[in-house]
């Protein structure tokens, strides 16, 4: 297959990835459930754990499965390219290896909508639930494997943030362990730094010591202190002297 083709299979991967990843089930249940935007409270992401906060742990969980059902199908729609009508003497046309990097690029694509959606003006997500549906469709051992370490973070720190960080962190480890193939391992760094990237104002918190439990809320953030009347300052300056 010529360079040129290859190319265009790995644009067409990623922008269906990216479509798939910005559909906003976390906006449209706030919207739908409260007339409100999820995003303009408490943490301002529409992810799972801001809706639990927001709006309880029915739309919370619609949320989880449905941002990961993004993952899966970024992964399984490009995987569909190695079956007919692609088929040519009962082989597919697609060497085994570009499949595995559409499914990379298409993967990166679905991570990077969900928290970049240009329906929302590329506010949306942290991409974790997303992540999990995508490390299913690739390898299921090695999502099982790093869910356990975000279970058992959970348990002992009761942050999700900080959970998410420690399984983002070690995922491309669990695939190099079970031989996973170098786009995945690859994949799974990239796709962990940029996690990482989304949790900035987490790891902030986590720093100060202020990031919340799970399904406890945000404390509001300290009124801005009233500026100064540069006329009244004169004045009483004027009465001083």
């Amino acid at each position: 297959m010529a360079p040129a083709q290859i190319s265009l299979l790995l644009i067409c991967s990623g922008t269906l990835g990216y479509l798939l990843g910005t559909f906003p089930t976390g906006y449209l249940l706030g919207r739908l459930l409260r007339g409100i935007d999820i995003r303009e409270h408490g943490s301002g992401s529409m992810g799972a754990t801001n809706v639990l906060r927001t709006l309880g742990k029915g739309p919370a969980l619609v949320v989880l499965l449905t941002d990961a059902c993004k993952g899966i199908a970024a992964v399984n729609l490009v995987r569909l390219l190695e079956i007919s009508p692609w088929q040519v003497g009962g082989r597919s046309p697609l060497d085994g290896n570009i499949v595995t990097w559409m499914v990379v690029v298409a993967s990166l694509g679905a991570v990077v909508g969900h928290s970049r959606p240009l329906w929302l003006r590329f506010k949306g997500g942290k991409s974790v639930a997303t992540g999990l549906g995508i490390l299913l469709a690739m390898s299921w051992p090695v999502a099982l494997i790093a869910l356990g370490i975000w279970l058992l973070s959970l348990g002992f720190s009761r942050r999700v943030s900080l959970s998410s960080l420690v399984a983002a962190a070690t995922t491309p480890v669990i695939m190099v362990n079970l031989r996973q193939p170098l786009a995945y391992g690859l994949f799974a760094l990239a796709a962990g730094i940029y996690v990482v990237l989304t949790h900035r104002r987490n790891i902030e918190r986590l720093l100060e010591g202020s990031e919340p439990l799970i399904g406890q809320k945000l404390a509001p953030s300290p009124p801005a202190p009233p500026k100064a009347d540069p006329d009244s300052t004169g004045v009483a300056d004027q009465t001083a002297t």
